[in-house]
């Protein structure tokens, strides 16, 4: 391990993909289960922001607001964050599972859940420290950049 540091070569380069080894199936079942962890993790920080919510109604602060939102800057960057974290993630579970059994169902589940995160987000944000269609834009950023990129595709095979 000394010489793989002392040399420069990349420590990390056999647990890169490689196209001639690993299975096409193998890799979109990882690629998966990380998905999934990431949209899990980033749900969970928006329902339960980081410092708790308020649990009563003092000083200028309402019971079940986020703690957080207190520092309305650091609030907004880490909603921002999140909310790309979690789109993202939601993005790579519906594509990785495009034409699976219940694929339907997956994306209704999807749905659902990124509903669930828009509400709790918005209960436990207080109205004035954070701009909410900004937020429901970063959801979207992932899926318009995918837009995007799949059009380019399309127009320049066509052009070829």
């Amino acid at each position: 391990m000394i010489n793989l540091l002392s040399t420069g070569k990349s420590w990390y380069k056999r647990f890169q993909y490689d196209e001639d080894v690993d299975k096409p199936g193998d890799v979109r079942n990882i690629m998966l289960i990380v998905a999934t962890l990431i949209g899990s993790v980033t749900f969970q920080a928006g329902v339960t922001p980081p410092g708790g919510v308020w649990q009563d109604d003092k000083e200028g602060h309402r019971a079940g607001q986020a703690i957080y939102a207190c520092q309305p800057t650091a609030y907004y960057v880490f909603l921002l964050a999140n909310t790309i974290a979690f789109s993202t993630s939601v993005l790579v579970i519906i594509s990785l599972t495009y034409r699976f059994p219940f694929h339907l169902e997956i994306i209704i589940a999807t749905i659902s859940m990124i509903v669930t995160y828009g509400s709790a987000i918005f209960a436990v944000t207080p109205n004035e420290s954070v701009k909410f269609r900004l937020i429901m834009l970063a959801a979207g950023v992932p899926f318009i950049i995918r837009g995007l990129i799949q059009l380019f595709n399309v127009i320049f095979r066509s052009n070829k």
